[in-house]
Parts: C-alpha cells; structure tokens; sequence
C-alpha cells in the first residue's frame, strides 16, 4: 500500500488523485486542497487534510508550472523505469549472493590509473594525471600473482566515444578471475550468473529480448538454462559469413576472401577491419536469430588480446564471448602469462594504434612486473552487467536501466 508520495493528478469532480510512490502509482481518496506536484502522506482514519476532509495531508506544496512538466524528476523517471531500477538492485544482489556461494572475494581495484589498456578498438577518458579505467583487468591479475585465488568486482567503467542502445560511455561492469582454472571454469561461471540473475528478477531463467524494429521481429523470451550451444569463430564465419578464417593470413588475403563473399570493404583494409566487416555484416544477425544462448569460443589469434594462443592450434587463442538474444554480453580469456609475449603484443598495439592516429597510453610496466613474478595459470571475463540486467528485465535500451543517462546530468 502506498502511504506517501507525489500527486501526478487531482480529478477534482470525483476527489481522487493518482499518485506516485517509490513502489507503485495508486489512485487514492484526494484531499480538496491537493494540486499535482504536491508531497503528500496518506493517514490514518479521521485525519483531515488541509482544505477540508480528506484522508492525507501536504508535506510540502507544489508551487511551480502545471505539473508534471517535461523538465521534472517525475516525468525523466517513468514507472517502467522506476521498476527497473528496483529490479536492477535484486539483480544485483543475487549476482553478489551467487559468487558468495561459488567462494570468491569481492575486490575493488582504482578507478583511476596510469595506463588504462591499449587495445586498438578502444579510447580511454583522460583524468587528472592518468585515466579512467576501461577495464579492471590489470589490477585484478596482479592481485592473481599477489595470492588471490577467486576474485571479483562490480565498478564503473569508461570508454570514451561509445554511445547507442547497448553503449554508454560510463557502464558498470562485472569482472572475475579463476586461478588454477580454465576458461570452462569461466563459461560455466556465465551460464550459471545469466540464469541466476533472471530466475532472481523475472522469476524463471529466461532472458526478455525486446523487439527488433530493424528485424521486423517481435519481443522474445530465450531460455538461459546452463548448459549453452556452442560454436567456434571458424564455424560461424564458414557456416554464416561464406568466409574462411585461418588466424595466419595475411591481411590482403583475408580481405579478398570477404569480398569474394559479397561484403563491401576498404581497398587496404587491416586483418581486424576485414574480419569485423563481415562478423557484423553476416554473422551477429545470424546469432541474433538463435532461439537460445551462445558461447562463441576459439577466436583468431589476431584478436587475443591478452588471452594466450591455444596448445592444439596457435593460429587461435583462448577467448570466448557469450551471446543472448544477439547481445553480446561478456569476453572471457584464458589468460596470457608470459610476460615477454605480453610485452611484445602491447608493443604492437601501441604502433597500430600510432598507425590509425589513435591516442597512445603508456605500458602498464607493474602489470608485466607481475606477470614476471609468476601469474598462475588462469581465466577471466569482463561481462556487462547493465546489459544483463537488460537481458532480465526486457529493457529495449541501456538507457532503461540506468538511474541517469550523460544526457540527464
């Protein structure tokens, strides 16, 4: 029952007001001196209000244009939106009460540091004398070589220039490392939060995937019951794309191939921009269809990043990323422990990144100082939590689910 809250409106005729409480809007008997915008409390039997009978009185008078205009708290935060962010906070709760129960150690590492990474598709936001993290990975694994064995965090991160329904420049994200474990330890880790986190918000493991103007398809539900189909990059690049990915091809090569395919791409395209050019082209509409979830694993070695080549092939590291509804929802690595070849992989970030006129950031020397300490055998994953959320509570946008967008502040 809702005891206190804001007038939206007043039917002055029928004496009822409809009003809006942290948990619902009702309509309730309304007192003849309410006006919309008031604060009320609803009281007791035999309270009276301050025009005449009633069953409430005014905390505090509304005295400003008719009301609710659209500059005003009430109408930035609708109830839809007002019930997410209360679903958010269950959400995040169970995502707590599930690593509890799985023993690992809710860290939280600086926001703000020198180097914030240097993968090419990236821009960082300068800060003070360094830069708002893009991801808590290098201070997490140096927590790895310090001991831990079983760590996570929930924090903000920042990436600049990154704006759509599934972006915002400022997004919380859910982080944890395994030691000793293999990246089936971390996908299995995923599966399990996905449908723990629904089942704690919706009721049942199940992901609400909105409709997709785009697709002409209509809202969705997508069952998210460990265990998920999985499939390889060559597979989905072959069986989707029409193109063959070896992982040692020259860039030319591979850029031929997806021309052959029928996809358009620049006359001197990079290996990356060859390959995302017909992965987003052929291949996340094809995910987006699947009537269940997706671990996408054995990624080209060309897109490691910081996971190391695999045993049986090194033309592919181990790397997977988890799909639902089409959304790509975390990347997980199995992780890079040799410092030497971490170097030199930064080392070439870097005179790519100098090559595309992006910004350059220093090398996190404390991170391969660890990783020549002695890293433990391990894996990761960096999974979007807004975008969970928005998987559980059906959410069209990110927008939807945060308390404030950029453009409200």
């Amino acid at each position: 029952m809702i005891r206190r809250g804001r007038v939206l409106a007043v039917d002055v005729d029928e004496r009822i007001a409809v009003l809006r409480g942290e948990r619902g809007d009702a309509r309730v008997p309304a007192d003849p001196a309410w006006r919309a915008g008031d604060l009320v409390e609803l009281g007791g039997a035999g309270e009276r209000g301050e025009g005449g009978a009633g069953g409430g009185r005014r905390v505090r008078p509304y005295g400003g244009p008719p009301y609710p205009g659209p500059g005003t708290e009430v109408a930035r935060l609708p109830r839809a939106r007002i019930d997410r962010l209360h679903q958010r906070a269950r959400a995040l709760a169970a995502l707590r009460a599930f690593f509890d129960g799985e023993g690992f150690l809710e860290v939280e590492t600086p926001l703000l540091v020198p180097s914030p990474g240097l993968e090419i598709h990236l821009e960082a936001v300068p800060a003070g004398a360094g830069y708002l993290i893009t991801s808590p990975e290098y201070q997490m694994k140096r927590l790895l070589a310090g001991g831990f064995e079983r760590v996570y965090q929930v924090c903000k991160c920042f990436r600049a220039n990154e704006r759509g329904p599934h972006h915002a420049s400022e997004f919380s994200m859910v982080e944890w490392y395994r030691a000793y474990a293999e990246l089936d330890a971390i996908a299995a880790d995923v599966e399990a939060l996905v449908a723990h986190v629904c089942r704690a918000v919706a009721g049942r493991a199940v992901a609400r995937v909105p409709a997709a103007e785009a697709a002409g398809a209509g809202p969705r539900e997508i069952d998210v019951t460990p265990p998920w189909p999985r499939l390889t990059v060559r597979e989905v690049m072959r069986r989707w794309a029409g193109v063959e990915v070896a992982g040692d091809e020259p860039a030319a090569a591979l850029a031929a191939a997806v021309r052959a395919a029928g996809i358009e791409i620049e006359p001197d395209a990079a290996w990356d921009d060859a390959f995302f050019a017909a992965f987003l082209a052929r291949v996340e509409p094809a995910i987006a269809a699947l009537t269940r979830p997706l671990i996408l694993e054995d990624w080209p070695a060309p897109l490691a990043a910081l996971a190391r080549r695999t045993d049986a092939d090194p033309r592919i590291a181990y790397r997977f990323e988890a799909y639902v509804g089409g959304l790509e929802l975390a990347n997980a690595f199995g992780e890079l422990t040799d410092p030497v070849e971490q170097r030199a992989r930064f080392e070439d970030d870097l005179r790519i990144r100098a090559a595309r006129g992006r910004a350059l950031y220093p090398i996190d020397e404390k991170l391969l100082a660890a990783l020549a300490e002695g890293l433990p055998p391990s894996a990761g994953v960096a999974l979007g939590f807004d975008r969970l959320v928005m998987l559980a509570t059906g959410a069209p946008s990110i927008d939807q689910v945060l308390s404030f967008t950029a453009a409200e502040l």
